[in-house]
Parts: structure tokens; sequence; C-alpha cells
């Protein structure tokens, strides 16, 4: 029986949270200790898992499912009793994430009620219960795979253990080098913005609405459509300057205007739930001048002409003028989704997309090309394609960082596995008719 990952489904069963309500006749599936697991656990994660994905023989995958939402309930009582603690901070993050989805999904929480059958607060509640379970496991998850390790001959093994036509195809990859100029602000467009927030700050003061002025000038895309309106969160959740003025601030008062790395604010209370607060919020985000990403885009143009003649190294160059989260490291590009310093082409298509790189030779660089930071600003930078890795099946000289990952995530398994088996000899567990001839993969 194929496996399922826990992690896996319990993000769907989350996700599931919010599907439209069915005619479930509910019962108890599974009794684990002093827990139950209820047919309609089951009934969410398998309609959400077949939305998704699809799903092969019904009967397996809901034996599959109920096996990872008993390994859960047994990995929620280890972390409960070893105390390792899910703070409410963690819970809200995740809380106001999903809630903020739904809510751009369906637009309103009308729009939210009429889609789900559930009311925003009842939601929200679901959440806090799921995700406070699931952040617990995966404590104790963490706490049961510590210390496994393995050795470079352990990771050859693994390998060698593979059949060959199983080994997987890795796709074309690259490692890039960037210098990257972001123009600084002028004094005078801050100055600007701070104008124009203090105008609307007056207009609410004296009675304007403060969510329609959000939605007709905030220029944060998330919130704006929402009025401001950015949900509960605790303190940590926010940058810090934020944060501050937001939970000093009592019901109804807006603040004055402050200064984040996003561009400026001023930020009305909402309302006050213990130590969590809701808010809304208008940003506006100060511009570069034309004029000085035109200066950036020739500087840059420039630099790629001295490099390419050899009067500079490109590392020398980024480490002078680069503005990049790379500059000390000579301009060296990190991929931020898994730490490597290559990059596959979906991911090129999504961050280099203007450059062209796929279609560049090994060494070259490009001219200046527009982009937006991390923050979103305008800036410009020159990118040089390092080295290009073809499309190839996977082996253990030019995969050695995804093999090892492969082998040590197998090592844990296993651990789990032995965990999971120990446990079942100590715990009270009784499967309904249903369910009673499952085949388990992990809990035998």
């Amino acid at each position: 029986m194929k496996r399922i990952a826990m992690a896996t489904l319990l993000l769907c069963a989350v996700a599931a949270a919010t599907a439209q309500p069915g005619t479930l006749v509910d019962g108890v599936a599974a009794v684990v200790g002093r827990n139950i697991v209820k047919y309609s656990d089951i009934d969410r994660s398998y309609a959400q898992m077949r939305l998704r994905s699809g799903v092969g023989d019904e009967q397996s995958t809901r034996c599959a499912i109920l096996e990872n939402l008993i390994l859960a309930q047994l990995l929620v009582h280890k972390a409960e009793v070893d105390s390792l603690e899910v703070t409410d901070a963690d819970v809200n993050q995740y809380v106001q994430y999903y809630l903020k989805n739904d809510l751009r999904q369906y637009g309103s929480k009308e729009g939210l009620r009429e889609a789900t059958g559930f009311t925003y607060d009842e939601l929200k509640e679901q959440y806090e219960r799921m995700i406070r379970n699931n952040l617990m496991s995966r404590n104790a998850e963490r706490a049961v795979t510590e210390g496994v390790n393995i050795t470079p001959a352990e990771v050859t093994d693994f390998f060698n253990s593979l059949p060959a036509d199983s080994l997987p195809m890795m796709p074309e990859r690259y490692e890039l080098s960037e210098i990257v100029i972001e123009p600084a602000i002028s004094e005078t467009e801050r100055d600007r913005v701070r104008g124009e927030l203090a105008a609307l700050r007056e207009r609410i003061l004296k009675g304007e609405k403060f969510s329609m002025l959000a939605t007709l000038y905030s220029q944060d895309p998330g919130s704006a459509k929402q009025g401001g309106e950015l949900g509960f969160f605790s303190r940590g959740d926010m940058v810090g300057e934020f944060e501050a003025a937001a939970f000093a601030l009592k019901p109804g008062e807006v603040s004055p205007i402050i200064e984040t790395q996003f561009g400026f604010h001023i930020i009305q209370l909402i309302e006050r739930r213990g130590n969590t607060i809701n808010v809304r919020h208008i940003l506006i985000t100060p511009k570069v001048s034309s004029e000085d990403l035109l200066q950036a885009r020739m500087r840059l143009d420039s630099l790629a002409t001295e490099i390419r003649a050899g009067r500079i190294s490109f590392e020398d160059a980024a480490r002078r003028y680069s503005t990049g989260s790379g500059a000390k490291q000579g301009g060296t590009v990190t991929n931020s989704a898994d730490g490597s310093s290559r990059f596959d082409a979906e991911a090129i298509k999504e961050h280099y997309y203007t450059v062209g790189i796929p279609g560049m030779d090994e060494g070259q660089i490009s001219n200046a090309t527009a982009m937006k930071t991390a923050d979103q600003r305008d800036a410009y930078r020159i990118v040089r394609l390092n080295k290009k890795y073809p499309a190839h099946r996977a082996n253990l000289t030019d995969d050695y960082d995804n093999i090892y990952n492969a082998a040590l995530a197998a090592a844990k398994q296993k651990r789990m596995q032995e965990w999971a088996r120990r446990q079942m000899q100590n715990t009270y567990i009784k499967l309904s008719d249903e369910y009673k001839n499952c085949v388990f993969e992990n809990l035998q």
C-alpha cells in the first residue's frame, strides 16, 4: 500500500475544512488510546486529495489516511507527555495565513460562509484545532528522529540499492551569479508619500471610513480588497515597527505615520482579543525615480562591458557595487527553496524570466534587466551563467545533495516506523468494522 506523507495529509485536512460540506453520517472510525478518529476526518482528507491530485483504489487510500491519522494521534500524545509545547503565536500565524487566503478566494466573510457552510469564527476554531495538532505532531516527530545521521558510505549504499530504471531524471539546472543595483529612494519621494498618507489620515479623523480609503489607496494587494484588514495576529508575527505601533493603539484609534521595510503605513485597531489584535492599514510604497533607475541600468551595462573586457572580475564588481544579498560572496546566488546554488527551469522562469538564461552559454553575462527585490522594490541586475547542468539520470557525482537528503529521509522514516510499532504495542487501538481489514505499512 502506498504510504501518504503525514505532513501532506495534515495539510489536506486543513484545506479540507473549507471544502463544500456534504451530507455525512459521522461516527468513530478508530479509537486511539483516549482519542478518536472520526469518519468525517477521513472523508474530508479523502475528498481534498481527490480534488488535488486524484487517487487510486479508494479503500486502500482511505486506509492510508487512517494510518496517518492514527500516527498523528500517537505523536500528539507524545508531545503532550513530553511537554513539547506549541505557542499560541505559532498556531495563530498559520491560522491567519489560511483565513486570509480564504477571504481572498471568496471575497468576504459572507462569501466564505456561502461557499463552505461555516462562519468565519467556526473555520477559525477548526483551523486552530487542526494546526495545533499538526504542529505538536511535527515537534514530536522531530524529537523521535533527532540524532538520525548517515555517513557518506550509507548514502552510497542507499543509492546502489535503488533499481537503475527507477532513478529519477534530473532536470536541466543552472548556477548563477548576479550584480544588483537598487537605487536609493530620494527624500523628495519619501516626503511625497508622507504627505499623501497625512492627507488620508486627516480625512479619516474627520469622519471618512478607513476601510473605504484603504480599498481605494492602499498598495498592499493582500489586504486592500478587505478594506485594509489584516486579521488577528500576535506579537512576533509582524515586522517590529508595525507591531509596536499597532499594539499601542486603542480600538478605533488611528496611528501616526510609521515606516517599515515595505513603505509607509497608517494603522487602525479594530479589535483586541487577549494577546492578539486585528487591525486595518493603508500602505503606500515610495518609488525610485525613473532617472535613478536609468542611471542604475547604464552603470550595470558599463560594468558588464568592463567585466567582458577583463578589466575587473565579476566577483570584485559584485563585492564593490552590488546591493544584492550575495554581494559578499562575489554575487553567487542561493536558491531560497532548498539552500543550494542550483536552479531548475521552473525557478528560472519564476525569478529570471526576463534574462533568457536557458539560451546563454556558460560564463556569458547578460545585459542589465529590470527586476523586483524581495520587498518588491525596483532595481536592475546583470547575471552571469556560471554552469549549466544538462538533464540526466540521477548520479552520485552531480546529485549528491539530493541523494543524501533522500537517504536521510529514508533513515528518519525507518526510525519513525520503529517508534510507531513500539507505541502500537502499548496503546489501545480499536478499528471500526469498515476499517478492520486495513493493511497498514508502518503500524504493524
